[in-house]
């Protein structure tokens, strides 16, 4: 089978979303599949490109004309598919349905390629804040149910059996264990706790929550430290404004720690250093419920007990898992120390108990689903 693995965007090797596309492109591979990643480049000298893998198969130039050329012009990306022979198209939803995806979407089809689609998080409607996110989602809105119908499936991480009328092929978020490192030692939790929260923070992750349960604890003055290690940026106003006047009014500077981006070694040595994972806490402000988390997959494979809050049916009932509710009230931590101090797991048990949430496995699905449909 030849693929080809299409984005309509560009990658930066430090950002979660291009280590899961990364990933989920060589577990493809493992599954003996022949892909080509197909990506939209932006040149440092400001050129704006399809690329699949290393070769440009369209170059737009420079300026205003070239960014309009890269939402509505697809012809470059129907050429390579027909010539190479690509019986199978992996597409990750950019939220930009439109006349114009939906018409590559049906020409892909006429060469006789399968074509589905991703929608990495189901609902996303709520994530449209501003005037001009609003505007693009409109066009989107206006064409996703033609488009999700003229799929051969949409694969999505929720538990919707159908997305805009189309079908679903309902897979987890997995796991790339070559590329996690299990955690090697144990800390001293006698007298103090060591929290880690990885992610680009927006305000669906929820960490204001565990910074006000913090602020609480601290009231009374505790001798046994709690310490919040932050890893990522947080990304907006709105999530400044939730996090550090509450730093800064309840005098938490020694316990939450911004660290900001941490890669390779040092988050390796970040995650060394702390003993208890944290989750999104905050999925039910962008209405999901329900969700499988690449995050919670990555700690667990490094040998993580975690918190969240939303319904991931992966990991609910797991002994090494501390759920919170999904709603607006501080995270209890005194509760959680009690969790932690009960915990008998150790991180390879914890690693050992998500081996088939492995990429390649969830990938498998995808296949194994597309074939049927041949049938």
């Amino acid at each position: 089978m030849k693929a080809l693995f299409l984005i309509f965007h560009g990658f930066n090797e430090a950002n979660g979303i291009s280590k899961k596309i990364r990933y989920q492109v060589k577990a493809l591979k493992d599954c003996g599949v022949d892909v080509r990643l197909c990506h939209y480049d932006v040149t440092s000298y400001g050129e704006r490109r399809w690329m699949v893998d290393d070769e440009v198969i369209a170059d737009f130039g420079t300026g205003f004309a070239a960014k309009i050329w890269k939402r509505v012009y697809y012809s470059p990306i129907l050429d390579y598919a027909r010539r190479e022979g690509i019986d199978f198209v992996y597409m990750r939803s950019f939220h930009n349905a439109s006349p114009f995806t939906l018409r590559l979407v049906k020409s892909l089809k006429r060469t006789g390629a399968k074509v589905v689609m991703e929608i990495p998080t189901y609902p996303y409607d709520q994530e449209y804040v501003t005037r001009s996110m609003k505007f693009h989602l409109a066009i989107d809105r206006c064409f996703r149910h033609k488009l999700a119908k003229a799929l051969d499936g949409i694969v999505t991480f929720s538990n919707a059996e159908e997305i805009f009328g189309g079908n679903t092929i309902r897979i987890s978020n997995g796991i790339d264990f070559e590329a996690i490192p299990m955690k090697k030692q144990q800390n001293d939790t006698s007298k103090e706790l060591h929290l880690i929260g990885v992610a680009e923070v927006h305000y669906w992750h929820g960490f204001d929550r565990l910074v006000r349960g913090l602020a609480d604890y601290y009231c009374n003055n505790p001798e046994y430290k709690v310490y919040f290690h932050i890893v990522g940026p947080l990304s907006g106003e709105r999530e400044r404004a939730g996090i550090l006047p509450v730093v800064r009014d309840n005098h938490l500077e020694p316990y939450v720690l911004l660290h900001g981006p941490l890669h390779g070694d040092e988050l390796d040595a970040m995650f060394e250093k702390a003993d208890f994972a944290i989750g999104s806490l905050g999925r039910h402000r962008s209405g999901i419920t329900y969700i499988k988390t690449l995050k919670n997959r990555e700690y667990a494979a490094r040998g993580f007990a975690f918190t969240y809050s939303e319904t991931d049916d992966d990991f609910d009932h797991m002994p090494y898992v501390w759920k919170v509710a999904p709603d607006e009230s501080p995270v209890d931590i005194q509760g959680l120390i009690d969790f932690r101090k009960t915990l008998k797991m150790t991180p390879a048990e914890i690693r050992e108990s998500v081996c088939p949430l492995s990429w390649k496995a969830q990938m498998q699905k995808v296949i194994d689903a597309i074939k049927t449909k041949d049938k």
